[in-house]
């Protein structure tokens, strides 16, 4: 039977030692309720998608405490994510990064132009943000069946998931049941970027941010 706790450094502790061990973890985020696992197992990200009944051509998100883990993971992020990443980090903003020969991550998607990428996010949440510091980095997915709504509360990932998850961390509702927005770096496009999903963070409010961006480094 799987646990629900409260967010502590007993339930932290545990959650750090069940990742480790290839588990599965659901815990809160800014934006809905998540399932996650160690990003370099290839075992504990197959649970994931077993899980949710997720086709594996769906790719993860990597949850970060810090951009400052970005480098650690063998990952950058593209101009202009780098600048949008200054400006919704921590958010509801997921920018698509490029991962560096060598990167360990299990979770990289590999491009048409022979590239791999990861989407990665620092969750504006502070039950979130000590979650990952216990954990380390995680794989991460919305903890409901794939084509289900993301829970705003664990009751809800309870009820989508059950046993399939080790360990359940409550930290009270999410403020929505909206996930975040994901960017590409996209050459072709007149401002360099595309809209994989539009989120809590609108397409309207990215390219101004962008534009705003490049005002100030202009003007510099």
């Amino acid at each position: 039977m799987s646990e629900v706790r409260a967010i502590d450094d007993e339930s932290l502790a545990l959650a750090a030692k069940i990742v480790k061990d290839g588990g599965l973890v659901v815990l809160p985020t800014d934006t809905v309720y998540g399932v996650a696992a160690s990003p370099f197992s290839a075992e504990a990200v197959s649970r994931i998608y077993e899980a949710k009944r997720r086709p594996r051509s769906k790719a993860l998100q990597v949850l970060l405490s810090s951009v400052d883990d970005l480098d650690g993971l063998g990952l950058c992020l593209p101009v202009p994510l780098d600048r949008l990443a200054k400006a919704f980090l921590p958010g509801p903003f997921s920018p698509i990064a490029v991962a560096e020969t060598g990167s360990k991550l299990v979770t990289l998607r590999e491009e048409l132009n022979g590239s791999k990428t990861q989407a990665v996010r620092v969750p504006d949440s502070e039950a979130c943000l000590k979650t990952l510091r216990a954990t380390g980095p995680l794989a991460c997915s919305s903890a409901n069946r794939s084509g289900g709504e993301s829970p705003q509360t664990v009751e809800e990932a309870v009820a989508a998931l059950g046993d399939d998850v080790d360990l359940y961390l409550d930290g009270g509702p999410t403020v929505s049941h909206v996930a975040s927005t994901v960017v590409a770096a996209d050459a072709g496009e007149r401002d360099g970027i595309s809209i994989v999903r539009e989120g809590v963070i609108s397409s309207a409010q990215v390219r101004a941010a962008l534009m705003n961006a490049e005002n100030r480094s202009l003007h510099a």
